[in-house]
């Protein structure tokens, strides 16, 4: 038991994919402009200490130069204010002794007494920005400090207003993503639609209005497949209208010839009835060999068994009984035959060229000939085969019509199916070649010449 093919949605691939990948873009995207955002804060924060760090050192330089301080003076502030949130300041003279200061500020240092610059501090179990910097004269150290939260709070408040951003701008291109690839596969699913609510008889063309570049090929195959399904219908239907047809008449004369046999009145009479009824059965018989080699010609199947064949070799093989044939119906069959080679099928070849020899038999009087030739065109890269006889021939305004099925010439006396000629013109067309119709030799009879691309092995 196979196991039965998996099946996958291609909207919903495609959406995956596209939502998947924007998901991704925005993702990193995002990412990328959060940590530089945060570099760059940080970089504005850290400009912004040191600024007001010497804003300070001025101010208090100033103070110090017009009333010398002997202790440490504590800057009042609101009463309400969280002096751990915000910025603490302490300003030292160079004998280490602290000279101003802001409240929340500690007595000793926030970095080394030396120091100068930035660094970061732990200090009451937090983290803390602190810019060391000296005046002028080097009298005057401040020490700056920033507690790390209030870095941390304003990052991520920016960080929750540009993630909040970014969502909302995901969510409209995945919506906008979502109707976009609805739109596109409503026409495949419309075509889905029309094809599927037809019926078995409703082979009409798929309509291709509004389809895609991507989707028109897949439409346009379908068509061409309807054309070639409705080709074959007409063809089946045709062919068993014609061969019901056909095969009326000589099932009504075998019918005839019965109910004449039964009434007899002596041997002589029954027996001639009963060769009638032979030549009957005999014309039913090739006429459903006619009928079945056209059935089966199947142009796709029989141009993939083409190989290379030499003509004259081929048809040499069968002159043995086609000598016979041509015996039997009193006339003298004449071989030209010189290498022709050529990419055939060998059976239906054969066919070919037996039913033109029928038909050159049946339609020349005895006592005719009968010429069956061969060759190749080198110049034009041509191979030929030809029949000629010394019949009636064909008139020039009937020779394209004779290759329609079942057609007969008015003044035909010989029995047949009108088969032949149309069988001929179809393995024509299975190997790419041509047939033509014109006078016989001096001008008398018919010449049948099919002719056949020569493309080597």
């Amino acid at each position: 038991m196979t196991a039965r093919a998996r099946r996958w949605s291609l909207r919903r691939t495609l959406l995956a994919l596209l939502l998947g990948l924007t998901l991704l873009l925005w993702g990193v995207s995002a990412l990328i402009v959060y940590l530089d955002a945060e570099q760059e804060s940080a970089e504005l924060f850290d400009q912004s200490l040191s600024e007001t760090a010497h804003l300070l050192l001025s101010l208090a330089d100033h103070e110090v130069q017009e009333h010398a301080a002997g202790t440490p003076l504590v800057m009042a502030t609101q009463e309400n204010r969280n002096h751990q949130q915000y910025l603490l300041f302490q300003i030292w003279s160079s004998d280490q002794r602290i000279l101003y200061k802001n409240a929340g500020a500690p007595e000793t240092g926030f970095a080394a007494p030396g120091a100068s610059g930035y660094s970061w501090v732990a200090r009451d179990g937090q983290q803390w920005r602190v810019y060391a910097g000296w005046n002028s004269s080097r009298r005057l150290q401040i020490q700056l400090a920033e507690p790390a939260t209030h870095r941390k709070e304003i990052s991520a408040r920016f960080a929750w207003k540009f993630f909040g951003f970014a969502l909302l701008a995901v969510t409209i291109a995945a919506a906008a993503i979502w109707w976009s690839v609805n739109q596109v596969f409503r026409v495949v699913q419309a075509s889905a639609d029309e094809v599927a609510l037809r019926t078995a008889s409703d082979l009409a063309d798929v309509s291709l209005d509004g389809a895609p570049d991507e989707l028109a090929p897949l439409l346009l195959a379908i068509n061409r497949l309807f054309g070639r399904v409705r080709a074959t219908i007409e063809h089946e239907q045709r062919f068993t209208a014609d061969a019901a047809h056909e095969l009326r008449t000589p099932l009504a004369a075998i019918k005839t010839s019965l109910q004449v046999i039964e009434r007899a009145r002596n041997d002589a009479e029954r027996d001639e009835f009963v060769k009638s009824l032979g030549l009957s059965v005999n014309r039913a018989t090739r006429l459903i060999d006619q009928l079945m080699t056209l059935a089966k010609l199947d142009p796709q199947q029989s141009s993939a068994q083409l190989a290379q064949h030499d003509l004259s070799l081929l048809l040499a093989g069968h002159m043995t009984n086609w000598g016979a044939n041509a015996r039997q119906h009193q006339h003298g069959l004449l071989t030209y035959l010189a290498p022709a080679s050529c990419r055939v099928n060998g059976e239906l070849l054969l066919i070919l060229v037996r039913n033109l020899l029928d038909n050159a038999f049946r339609y020349t009087p005895p006592g005719g000939s009968v010429v069956l030739a061969c060759g190749a065109d080198a110049d034009a890269a041509i191979a030929w085969l030809s029949v000629s006889d010394s019949g009636p021939g064909i008139a020039p305004a009937m020779r394209e019509r004779v290759f329609e099925r079942f057609f007969r010439l008015a003044d035909a006396n010989r029995p047949g199916s009108g088969l032949g000629l149309s069988i001929v013109r179809q393995i024509a067309d299975v190997h790419g070649a041509t047939v033509l119709l014109s006078d016989g030799p001096e001008g008398k009879g018919l010449m049948v010449k099919v002719c056949f691309t020569t493309i080597e092995a």
